[in-house]
């Protein structure tokens, strides 16, 4: 069995800043939450980003904002789990205990709107543009910041954050579903960590239910409350991630694709491509 969901970050419980630089084969691959919001910046290395009811791609260059409390994993693709592999990870992120920050800055009415910031966190968010530009800039220098100078760069960090401006990108359906019971965590876990290994075949609905120890009527009701989608639905969104890293990645024909990341016919694939991102494989190809 898989660890438990809840995650602390080893920190003092009045830090309101804490910063992490993660190296290695592969990303912390469980789902996970914890009870502070982070900035991720993914320096090298790929995979798929499952973060609430969101499944996509992440690679070198992105940056993230998660808010506190939301189950999510940074799962690296297949390859880097290879004993042969000579593949590397390296991340950057910084964490935000806004309730540490409350208690300290309350009742100072010049850092109201930042005590106040994680309400407007209310997903993921991808930062592009040149706000991404400026706090990349920011994140990638932040282990030479100490004291005094690490709470300003990070305030200026967060100064930076506008939500009605398109360079923040919200990557979930609102409201997000945030925190779940230790028994949920290890049951979802689980059974996001069958999917992922297994996507690229046909899974049946009574495997996944088994993964959860349920009934297949009991999985459903649990899955589709804490993902938004129905099973169904939430793998076709794998597969088709997965196909439209290949297509622009490698020289593989769209049948082969097709074939590759699960669905058992082209037509299939072509039709719920098309559902999902508004385009045709080939289209999307021609994206390169």
């Amino acid at each position: 069995m898989s660890k438990v969901i809840s995650f602390q970050i080893p920190k003092s419980e009045k830090t309101f800043i804490q910063y992490q630089e993660d190296r290695g084969k592969y990303f912390y691959n469980n789902l996970h939450q914890h009870p502070q919001a982070q900035l991720t910046l993914i320096v090298e290395g790929r995979g798929q980003l499952l973060v609430g009811d969101y499944v996509g791609r992440f690679e070198p260059g992105d940056l993230f904002l998660l808010p506190e409390s939301i189950p999510h994993v940074f799962r690296s693709d297949a390859d880097y789990f290879q004993e042969e592999s000579n593949l590397k990870i390296a991340g950057n992120t910084i964490f935000f205990d806004f309730k540490a920050m409350s208690r300290a800055f309350s009742e100072v009415e010049d850092f109201l709107e930042l005590t106040h910031l994680n309400e407007k966190i209310t997903g993921c968010f991808k930062i592009n543009g040149d706000t991404r530009d400026e706090v990349v800039a920011l994140v990638s220098r932040f282990s030479e910041f100490s004291g005094l100078t690490r709470l300003q760069q990070c305030i200026y960090i967060l100064s930076l954050l506008d939500f009605n401006s398109d360079d923040l990108a919200p990557l979930n359906q609102i409201p997000v579903l945030r925190t779940m019971n230790e028994r949920d965590g290890r049951r979802m876990d689980q059974v996001m960590r069958f999917i992922l290994d297994n996507s690229a075949r046909q899974i049946s609905l009574e495997e996944v239910a088994e993964q959860a120890f349920m009934s297949k009527e009991a999985f459903c009701r649990f899955f589709k409350l804490r993902t938004r989608r129905t099973f169904t639905q939430y793998v076709q969104q794998l597969r088709v991630t997965e196909a439209k890293k290949l297509l622009l990645e490698t020289d593989l024909s769209v049948s082969q694709v097709s074939y590759q990341v699960g669905f058992p016919t082209l037509s299939h694939f072509n039709k719920t491509f098309k559902g999902l991102t508004e385009m045709t494989p080939k289209g999307w190809r021609k994206l390169e």
